[in-house]
């Protein structure tokens, strides 16, 4: 078979056996058969075609059957023509098997000769009809019907027992022509499961066509001279084969793009996806997404964002690899599949070789654009046994791309919070968020001379059947899934409430709360936190909220709001993590912070790494030459503290001064930190034996 035309969905391939094997034998078959036929015809002496008017009325009907299949120039067709099958089956019922059979190949001919691209499909139609024939020829045969030139078989002749005879011969026909294109050739689509919707639904149609052939029959013998005029019924019916074939086709594209949509991509993963479990091969699927399309439709229209699209579909096909397949799933999402891959890694060299493909510039109407895209790679069977969840392991590491920003990302489970376990894990926690089973602790920012400088509230879960939850583990389900905000609310709930107690007794220290970059963008957020502080009564300035950076990144007006909002009542901010991800001075210029925590993986390496210690002087200075006080992160070591105060550092945390512990033994610790006298070297005899790292991590 020829290639499919560009923007029509790349067929499915059957087993190659099937492709190497069947159509040479098909070949073969037909040609024996038809000379075996016109062999034996010529050794009795007989004609191969009437010469009579009914013949020359069938010469005349199928070379205007030949024009039209000419005219057409329907490509798309993966089974021949019905109105040649119901001009060859009516051959047979009147001349016999070799009249029929010459008349399906001067079709075969005289369209491969107006098309001569097609040729390969025309002799394989061709010789699948002769087959056909040939069984229907056969089922006549039994009842011992055998027509022939020199003694047709005339609607005079036909018995009551004759209508089971004409419709033996047509299944026999329909099952064998249609059984031998559907196993040589490419079924509708490619999708075996629709084709056989589309098989049944063009079924009806071939039996309305075949049906007019005693018809044809009766009016050949009857009245020759109007023979032709039964190419209009039959081009009319033959053109609702058509339509019903491209309705089934149209189904699986996508419109705009003329690519294959997600119904045919699933499709055809799991074909892709067997196959390989099969050879033991790996498969994989290649999610494609498009960075800040949405811009581009807002800035320049829906057409102009139409026309980037069609450009980027154009892309795509040109640089898919070997036997690679693309579709185009909605908006701005196209997939790419990679029936057989190595490993994963030779997947995410496709994916990058595919996105610098598209970044290169753009032109519409004159502007020149730039498109970056995000793609996630899943790879079978590593990560998923099926089509659906491998489409979905693909978008969870797109997704990871985006906030990454790293171009590519190879599906991980640890970032993915919509597997079963996770789910699970999600229902657990809303059940402890309403029984109190989350708990805050409380680890504290020491100032060099002794002095408390504040407390950072964090979260500890300890799950009955788990055990203990990391707290990296379940904030992260709680961000994607959106359960963020009600547990922000928790926390601010719980930590006011424990600072209001501590006032109570005496206890002045500022407790600083984590909140997400979720929570500073949603609207009103800054009018409940002073809500909260004061029903608990408790002034602002014992609240301090620690914040990164990426509330700037998705939407710096509505941050820059709220953040005002938040100071315009006195609650101090603090920015965490600094160093790290997206660290720029605009941010820290436009960010109402009090406070800079300088992140632990700088200063855990601070001693032995000389490039974190001129990153930690020079966060220093910068924060200070800002009017900000630092806080260093993650403090394990008295070698640390010293260098710390030597840079000029303001406070710090880790588990040298303290472990993050649980309410009353936080409350013990202030106790015994206001009759301890305010010396540095005081501050750290008083500290908590050491815990381990890991438990006093600040994670929020």
């Amino acid at each position: 078979m020829q290639s499919a035309p560009r923007g029509r969905p790349v067929p499915l391939r059957g087993p190659a056996w099937l492709s190497r094997y069947l159509r040479p034998a098909v070949l073969a078959c037909a040609g024996v058969a038809l000379l075996i036929g016109v062999l034996q015809v010529l050794a009795d002496g007989r004609a191969l075609f009437p010469g009579d008017r009914p013949g020359w009325g069938f010469a005349v009907l199928t070379g205007i059957i030949v024009a039209y299949l000419v005219a057409v120039d329907r490509d798309r067709w993966w089974g021949g023509s019905g109105a040649g099958a119901a001009l060859a089956l009516a051959m047979l019922l009147l001349y016999g098997w070799v009249p029929a059979v010459l008349v399906s190949l001067a079709v075969v001919t005289l369209v491969g000769a107006a098309r001569k691209d097609r040729w390969p499909d025309a002799l394989l139609h061709g010789a699948i009809d002769m087959l056909g024939v040939g069984a229907a020829a056969l089922a006549l045969a039994v009842w011992g019907t055998r027509p022939s030139v020199e003694h047709p078989w005339e609607p005079g002749d036909w018995q009551p027992s004759t209508l089971p005879q004409l419709l033996l011969g047509a299944c026999a026909y329909l099952v064998i022509s249609r059984a031998l294109l559907w196993l040589s050739t490419d079924p509708p689509g490619g999708l075996d499961s629709l084709a056989l919707t589309a098989l049944l639904r063009q079924g009806l149609v071939a039996v309305a066509l075949l049906c007019t052939a005693p018809l044809i029959v009766v009016v050949a013998v009857e009245r020759p001279l109007v023979l032709p005029l039964f190419a209009v019924p039959l081009i009319a019916l033959d053109s609702s084969f058509w339509m019903a074939r491209a309705r089934d086709e149209d189904q699986l594209l996508d419109p705009l793009t003329g690519l294959p949509n997600r119904q045919w991509l699933l499709a055809r993963t799991q074909t892709a996806l067997d196959e390989a479990a099969l050879t033991g091969d790996r498969a994989a699927l290649l999610l494609i997404d498009l960075d800040s399309f949405r811009s581009v439709n807002d800035t320049l229209g829906h057409l102009t964002g139409d026309r980037l699209l069609l450009q980027i579909a154009d892309r795509i096909r040109r640089e898919l690899p070997g036997d690679a397949e693309a579709a185009r799933l909605g908006g701005d999402e196209f997939a790419v599949l990679l029936p057989r891959v190595p490993s994963a890694t030779s997947a995410q060299r496709a994916a990058r070789a595919l996105i610098g493909s598209l970044s290169a510039p753009l032109d519409l109407d004159g502007l020149t654009l730039v498109v970056e895209a995000s793609v996630g790679v899943a790879v079978f069977p590593d990560h998923a046994p099926e089509g659906e969840g491998l489409l979905r392991r693909a978008d969870v590491a797109m997704y990871a791309a985006k906030r990454d920003r790293s171009g590519v990302e190879v599906y991980e489970a640890s970032r993915d919070v919509n597997t079963p376990d996770r789910l699970a894990l999600l229902g657990d926690l809303r059940r402890a968020l309403d029984t109190g089973e989350v708990e805050l602790h409380y680890q504290p920012k020491v100032r060099f001379d002794g002095v408390v400088a504040g407390l950072e509230a964090l979260l500890r879960w300890q799950h009955p059947d788990r055990g203990r939850v990391p707290p990296d583990e379940f904030i992260a389900i709680a961000e994607t899934s959106g359960l963020m905000p009600r547990l922000t609310e928790y926390v601010l709930e719980t930590a006011l409430g424990q600072v209001a107690r501590w006032r109570a007794d005496g206890l002045t220290v500022p407790v600083a709360v984590n909140v997400s970059p979720r929570d500073v963008h949603t609207p009103g957020f800054a009018g409940a936190v002073a809500a909260r502080l004061a029903r608990h009564g408790v002034p602002a300035g014992s609240l301090q909220l620690e914040i990164t950076e990426h509330v700037m990144l998705e939407d710096p007006q509505q941050a820059a709001d709220t953040l005002a909002g938040l100071t315009g009542h006195g609650v101090r901010m603090s920015l965490d993590d600094f160093g790290t991800g997206y660290s720029s001075l605009v941010h820290l210029r436009r960010l109402p912070v009090s406070e800079l925590k300088i992140d632990r993986s700088f200063v855990a390496r601070l001693v032995v790494d000389s490039e974190d210690a001129e990153i930690v002087r020079c966060t220093v200075e910068l924060a200070h030459s800002l009017g900000l006080v630092v806080v260093a992160e993650g403090v394990e070591d008295d070698e640390t503290w010293e260098r710390l105060r030597a840079l000029g550092c303001d406070a710090v945390q880790g588990w040298l001064v303290a472990a993050a512990m649980p309410p009353a033994e936080t409350t013990a610790w202030l106790r015994a930190r206001e009759t301890a006298p305010p010396e540095a070297e005081s501050a750290r005899a008083t500290a908590l034996p050491a815990a381990a790292p890991a438990d006093a991590e600040p994670v929020r």
